[in-house]
């Protein structure tokens, strides 16, 4: 049985070591059957951007073995593949390594990326068809720096103009014009936007891209990828035969992705066809195009998972492939409105918002507007339905992104409300205190601060989780006290118990969320509950002589307050 490529983006270690592969070689006989000279696809992370460029490489570039794409869609297009199968010269470099804290740094590393590509063709010193003049021009984009210095360091004019270089002494010894494939462009800009040297960097990775892109008569066509479409003033200046797919367009919709029939083959192949309804709830739902397209590096990863723990539930996987910043700067940006909206979105709602998809990397967290529409590039949001100009109704993907804004919002409510530490007090001594009206109203106070989450995924008597979070971190403030969740004690597990070891004061804490809204019912059946389960248990065994029992129901952004001493 096949292996599953977990983390493998390079086609041909793929095809040669026996992995399993979803077929995406359609993309090479779309992409000049819709020509274009210059193709930037705009996909979020981990959809196989860069998996599917060495693909191209592979299939365009001379030298090419055909076995590698044997029983593949392309070999059916027997013509397609005499013409441009091995026939090009290709130059692939990808940026997405280029993270710098400063714009030297990030300089060199583009240095070497592109010398290291250089020196794939060494052959060029020794052709017959470049110039004593052509060589030299080669060597300086080779050049290793001497001791001290950053290997392939390059002047700022051989730097701007080395891929153009490149290209035109390939063309020439070949005789044919040239393949140009730059993986993950946009990585540099939004790493220089967040250490604080974009502009130098715009301006070199400007000067690199016009050179490249626009007038080279020795370029055959141009594929570039990355998560979002950067504004043609900021980097592609006068390049008028810039084509751009991104994830609205319909063309080239199933080749980045995962379709649901893929999925569907995938489960069958390992013999996990039962799993597939979780699957589709967790890692389905973007849209591209028109259509529905699931995220291949999570079921990846899960069928890998799966195959060695049957029993395994889903984890997010994509989440931990970056640091979610964007969430971050969004939720430091909201409004009341912009809470109703989010909170809609978590609920399994969908908002319709305007989107502009021609940002600059510097516009991106400037305002709300340009928050939906960077959540929107960048898989956290996706469509539902058609656009209708530039606005778009927008939803939550899957379970997996949704656990993501859930998680985000947790921590941006700590944090927010650690600011206030004299609050934070007061919540925790009217706990201390037995006083239940200012427990009430100072909870209700937080409620109506924070984003509310009615926790759909789970079953129904479980719905209190994020109302059992947001008190367990308000009263963590309390370094004195030592708060436990979900603890073993007497009969089953109490949501909350805490010890106030100088007081000797132990309280008991059990939430209740009641579908039907009757607060003081849910808080009659969460003190009895306390009562049956004895869950002071633990607290009478460590010696605690005065003991508070607190029911406490939530509904939405409301809260009621009952104490048992």
């Amino acid at each position: 049985m096949k292996k599953l490529p977990v983390g493998i983006e390079d086609f041909e270690e793929i095809r040669r070591k026996g992995f399993y592969y979803v077929d995406k070689t359609g993309l090479i006989g779309e992409l000049l059957e819709n020509w274009g000279k210059v193709n930037l696809f705009t996909r979020p992370r981990r959809f196989g951007k860069s998996l599917n460029m060495s693909m191209l490489q592979y299939f365009f570039g001379y030298g090419c073995d055909a076995k590698l794409f044997e029983g593949l869609k392309i070999a059916g297009e027997s013509e397609l593949c005499q013409k441009y199968m091995g026939k090009f010269p290709v130059v692939s470099i990808t940026l997405k390594d280029i993270c710098a804290a400063d714009y030297k740094t990030a300089r060199a590393m583009l240095c070497a990326i592109i010398g290291n590509e250089a020196m794939r063709f060494q052959f060029l010193l020794e052709s017959m068809y470049l110039s004593g003049q052509e060589k030299d021009q080669y060597r300086k984009l080779i050049h290793v720096g001497e001791p001290g210095e950053p290997d392939f360091t390059m002047t700022d004019d051989v730097l701007a103009g080395s891929l153009k270089t490149l290209t035109v002494l390939l063309s020439k010894h070949y005789g044919e014009k040239v393949i140009l494939l730059i993986d993950e462009y946009d990585v540099p800009l939004d790493k220089a936007q967040q250490a604080g040297y974009y502009e130098g960097m715009v301006t070199l990775i400007r000067n690199l891209f016009g050179q490249a892109l626009k007038t080279n008569g020795s370029l055959y066509f141009a594929v570039l990828t990355g998560c979002l479409r950067i504004a043609k003033e900021s980097i592609f200046t006068g390049l008028n035969n810039l084509r751009v797919f991104s994830i609205a367009n319909v063309r080239f919709m199933e080749h980045f992705g995962f379709s649901d029939e893929e999925v569907r083959e995938i489960l069958h192949y390992y013999g996990l066809g039962e799993k597939y309804e979780l699957i589709k709830t967790w890692y389905d739902g973007y849209r591209f195009g028109d259509t529905d397209i699931y995220c291949p590096w999570d079921v990846v990863n899960y069928v890998d998972l799966l195959r060695s723990e049957p029993d395994a539930l889903p984890e997010a996987y994509w989440v931990n492939t970056s640091g979610n910043d964007i969430i971050k700067h969004f939720l430091q940006k909201t409004t009341a409105g912009t809470k109703k909206e989010l909170e809609l979105l978590i609920d399994g709602g969908s908002i319709k918002k305007k989107i502009n998809q021609e940002l600059t990397y510097r516009d991106l967290y400037q305002s709300l507007d340009n928050l939906w529409s960077v959540l929107f590039t960048t898989g956290y949001l996706t469509l539902r339905g058609k656009p209708e100009g530039d606005m778009f109704e927008l939803a939550i993907p899957n379970l997996e992104i949704r656990q993501i804004f859930v998680e985000q919002i947790m921590e941006w409510f700590r944090e927010e409300t650690g600011k206030d530490s004299s609050s934070l007090d007061a919540l925790c001594d009217a706990f201390l205190s037995g006083n239940a009206q200012d427990v009430e109203e100072l909870f209700n106070a937080y409620l109506l601060k924070t984003i509310s989450i009615r926790d759909t995924s789970v079953r129904k008597g479980k719905k209190e989780n994020f109302y059992h979070g947001i008190l367990l971190g308000l009263l963590s403030h309390r370094e004195d006290w030592w708060v436990r969740s979900n603890v073993e004690s007497g009969d089953g597990f109490s949501d909350i118990l805490v010890e106030s070891e100088e007081k000797g004061i132990g309280i008991v804490i059990e939430m209740k969320y009641p579908d039907g809204g009757d607060l003081t019912d849910g808080c009659k059946s969460a003190l009895e509950q306390i009562s049956r389960m004895g869950y002071e248990t633990r607290l009478l065994q460590d010696g605690i002589g005065k003991i508070l029992r607190y029911g406490i129901a939530c509904n939405r952004k409301k809260c009621k307050v009952v104490v048992e001493i």
